[in-house]
């Protein structure tokens, strides 16, 4: 009996030794993802298709440009077609510490306004995309947990839990990340508030881009409104030279 004893007295140790080894596999996974995905300038045209409950589909279009390392970048879309959004267009700093900065340019009411952290839940502009889902997701400013293995599409990910630290205000009180075992590409990122999955992002069209595996399709659904936005990536280009001077509140009002 005191043998058993024994045994069971290192069990909680040991228990709590696998849990702290799962959190820094984790972390790791998280940080060689992005590593990975890393790039110096990013611009590409994209093709929204929005998907409403009764299944009727709208078209969008927007420019984006991004330039900077991950989660200390800045990058600006704006609304290309149809014609009642032409010329929408939103800047984001993102910080490596704390939530974005984002301003908002409007052409019908000519002038641009900062987006207030209250109001990054909102759509933005009729997309299932949210203000703070347009955000990059730096890894310092998450905890992580590995929570098993799962296949998605048929190919082997390790699922891992991320929650926003208390300096990173944030809408999700909890992520479910799914990470390819294959390449280290996300394939989805499952949003809870509390206990309720609110929004599903799924990536597809994962291919090799100029030495970079990343996805070329995102479908965002929103688990509440039953709707979903597809973004499709065209004319893809990275690392190639962006002036700087397109990250202004000048330039978003279309001043240059």
């Amino acid at each position: 009996m005191e043998r058993m004893a024994g045994r069971n007295r290192w069990l909680p140790l040991l228990l709590a030794a696998g849990s702290v080894l799962w959190g820094q596999d984790a972390r790791k996974i998280m940080e060689e993802s992005q590593k990975r995905g890393s790039v110096h300038s990013q611009k590409y045209e994209g093709v929204l298709k929005v998907e409403d409950k009764s299944k009727t589909v709208s078209e969008k279009h927007w420019h984006y440009v991004r330039q900077g390392s991950y989660g200390n970048s800045k990058a600006v879309l704006r609304f290309t077609a149809p014609a009642e959004v032409k010329g929408v267009a939103l800047l984001v700093a993102n910080h490596p510490d704390r939530a974005a900065d984002q301003w908002m340019w409007t052409p019908a009411i000519a002038r641009e306004r900062r987006i207030a952290l209250q109001d990054r839940s909102t759509r933005f502009f009729g997309t299932d995309f949210s203000f703070e889902d347009l955000e990059e997701r730096d890894v310092d400013q998450y905890e992580y947990k590995l929570m098993g293995e799962e296949a998605v599409n048929g190919v082997k990910c390790w699922r891992i839990e991320s929650r926003p630290k208390q300096s990173k205000s944030s809408q999700y009180t909890s992520s479910q990340v799914w990470i390819r075992q294959t390449d280290y590409v996300p394939a989805r990122v499952e949003s809870y508030i509390k206990e309720q999955a609110v929004r599903r992002l799924n990536y597809t069209d994962i291919a090799n881009e100029q030495g970079v595996w990343m996805a070329h399709t995102l479908e965002m659904n929103d688990l509440r409104r039953g709707s979903r936005t597809t973004l499709k990536l065209d004319l893809l280009q990275l690392n190639t030279p962006v002036n700087d001077s397109l990250f202004t509140l000048q330039a978003l009002r279309g001043d240059q």
